[in-house]
């Protein structure tokens, strides 16, 4: 029966069941110590009056502007943030909820042309009990995936391999966004 999943018994933890499970023990630093910055301390609020290179900042636009995640799931995995210090998408005003899906879909024309990224995961982690690395200014994560991304360092070794320097990466979609816009 292609496509179909096999039925598992859940009776004890970590055993398969119909559930494609994610496990992401580095993030319990966030949920169990509560590390959350004060506002004077926000990463996203200090990035942009940073050099672009030192906030690893890829484009500014009017209202938000996009960086490269400093822990990243992939190599070119984006952040697009609000300039303003807010919590959640709802406090967004129209303009950065428009610009926000505008910087997206530039963003992903500039990792399609620089990595040749076959998908996207994009998503928004609204609060400390959604998973939110830093709950208190908004950011939306743009993953780029190709075809056989996965290998065995995450699972076996605890390692994700990534192909270049965040400053290397950082510089190609810079540039290859100035040639976009």
């Amino acid at each position: 029966m292609s496509g179909e999943r096999p039925e598992y018994s859940s009776d004890l933890p970590g055993v398969p069941n119909a559930f494609q499970h994610l496990w992401t023990p580095h993030r319990l630093v966030y949920i169990q110590n509560g590390l959350q910055p004060a506002k004077d301390d926000c990463p996203f609020c200090l990035a942009p009056d940073k050099e672009d290179e030192e906030g690893l900042i890829v484009f500014r636009g009017k209202t938000v502007y996009a960086l490269l995640n400093l822990f990243p799931y992939n190599s070119g995995h984006l952040l697009i943030c609000p300039y303003r210090h807010i919590a959640t998408y709802d406090e967004a005003s129209a303009e950065e909820v428009a610009e926000i899906g505008l910087v997206t879909q530039q963003a992903m024309a500039v990792l399609k042309t620089v990595s040749n990224a076959h998908g996207f995961n994009i998503g928004m982690n609204q609060g400390e009990v959604a998973g939110a690395g830093i709950a208190g200014h908004l950011h939306q994560h743009l993953v780029p995936r190709w075809r056989n991304d996965a290998n065995f360092f995450p699972i076996i070794a605890q390692t994700k391999a990534l192909p270049k320097l965040l400053g290397e990466v950082r510089q190609e979609i810079s540039e290859a966004w100035q040639k976009l816009t």
